[in-house]
């Protein structure tokens, strides 16, 4: 008989017990994908995958191991327990690590409010591959699109279980449907690439397979006869595509482990003035239907809440229970992990204060410079926040669109660029990170 997720958990703890660990936490994840590619009309491919995996973090003292499996025999878990602790027993050992304190975990949870699962039936193969061709036909319809690259639909649904020996017990699931698709301009050395896509937890929220192809082909048809656009310091507009970008450097300068570790621009700047005055960068795990969405970490905490950014004042580090203890503070509950490793620390959904004005009204009060819209690569120097990356969008001037350009620089420094940061009002609400165009004045650019 298949057993739970939850028993696959607990028949782990106890086998860790028996092999003479002196704690231990257990993860199981059972998953199921399915993905369909369609080029010119035809099914190009078709891939599904099914499994459970099993992970396991023992402790010896303030010694640690992880094992993982895909194999969930009572015989396999029993070796697993076994390999960890005589791994454990041969680690180094760390006065920070160790499972949370009774008191700590989380006790009640409404997993209905988060909305994290869609359980309306499985969709057929058949009817992804019909989504993947109506975005395709969608994009080839558009004047100037000479093919597409790819049409894509797909589906995931995930089981996950956490356990460990301090009494935490607590699971959820997860589902998620997506379209996708990259269309092409031009030919030769004068070819152009862009894409659109979307993904939802709840299929009735997914936008039509005609909308995602015609975006993604009016936005390459956008991009023919792109050139290298001037050399010098101008404003850059940082489309709301790509503008979450920035946000995440702020937030990797953030996370604990960088703390920890003593490789962070941001070292030292608690409590200090990042982003302008009024500006919030707000950490919400419980927004429904949304990616980012947790009842609990990966240690067993309560996620809540909180403020990374109140009124553009640094409030403090995204932690789990290691990096608070290195650091003499405490879990922000941030953990996350898979089965085959131990928890790290990571942010959960993020929202950026939104201005008053539209993307268009920064374009007029920037003038002339560049709306980015890609990126390419990235250059950061985790110590010093200087940033270049490549670029490609398009110029402005007198605050209108000119011409679509590429193969640019983009150079600054991230610490002065978030300080003078300006955003539209045009940031998409159901993202786990809503982050509306950015404004950065005073940027390198190099190009012609």
């Amino acid at each position: 008989m298949t057993q739970s997720l939850a028993e696959l958990s607990q028949a782990l703890l106890k086998a860790a017990k028996d092999a003479g660990a002196d704690a231990a936490d257990a993860m199981a994840v059972a998953g199921t994908s399915v993905n369909i590619d369609v080029r010119n009309g035809v099914l190009e491919q078709a891939e599904r995958s099914e499994g459970t995996d099993i992970g396991l973090r023992v402790f010896v003292g303030q010694r640690q191991a992880n094992v993982s499996a895909s194999d969930t025999r009572l015989e396999t878990m029993a070796a697993m327990a076994e390999r960890a602790v005589a791994m454990a027993k041969e680690a180094p050992e760390d006065p920070h690590i160790g499972l949370a304190d009774p008191d700590q975990l989380a006790r009640d949870w409404d997993l209905a409010a988060l909305e994290l699962y869609d359980d309306t039936a499985e969709p057929a193969p058949a009817a992804l591959e019909e989504d993947a061709r109506r975005a395709e036909a969608a994009a080839q319809a558009v004047d100037g699109v000479t093919q597409v690259q790819s049409s894509s639909a797909a589906y995931g649904s995930r089981e996950v279980y956490l356990a460990a020996s301090n009494g935490f017990a607590g699971g959820y699931q997860r589902s998620d449907r997506a379209v996708s698709c990259v269309a092409i301009s031009g030919t030769g050395t004068g070819m152009e690439r862009d894409y659109d896509g979307d993904m939802r937890i709840f299929q009735g929220d997914l936008r039509s397979p005609e909308d995602i192809g015609e975006t993604a082909a009016k936005r390459c048809v956008e991009r023919v006869g792109a050139r290298k656009p001037q050399t010098g310091s101008y404003p850059v507009l940082f489309d709301e595509r790509i503008s979450s970008t920035l946000i995440g450097h702020l937030l990797a300068a953030a996370n604990g482990s960088a703390i920890a570790r003593g490789s962070s621009w941001l070292l030292g700047a608690e409590g200090t003035q990042l982003l302008p005055k009024g500006l919030d960068l707000r950490e919400d795990p419980h927004r429904p239907r949304t990616s980012g969405s947790r009842p609990f970490d990966a240690e067993g905490l309560p996620t809540k809440p909180r403020k990374i950014i109140d009124d553009g004042v640094l409030t403090g580090w995204t932690l789990d229970l290691a990096t608070a203890r290195k650091l003499g503070l405490q879990s922000t509950g941030n953990a996350v992990r898979g089965t085959s490793a131990p928890p790290s620390p990571s942010p959960w959904n993020i929202a950026l204060t939104q201005g008053d004005v539209s993307r268009d009204d920064l374009l007029k009060q920037m003038g002339t410079g560049l709306l980015v819209t890609s990126m390419i690569g990235s250059t950061i120097n985790p110590n010093t926040g200087d940033y270049s990356r490549g670029a490609s969008g398009f110029w402005v001037e007198n605050g209108e669109i000119q011409y679509p350009v590429n193969e640019c620089t983009i150079a600054g420094n991230l610490r002065d660029m978030l300080g003078r940061i300006i955003p539209a009002n045009d940031a998409r609400l159901h993202l786990s990170r809503v982050v509306p165009s950015l404004l950065v004045e005073g940027l390198t650019l190099a190009g012609d």
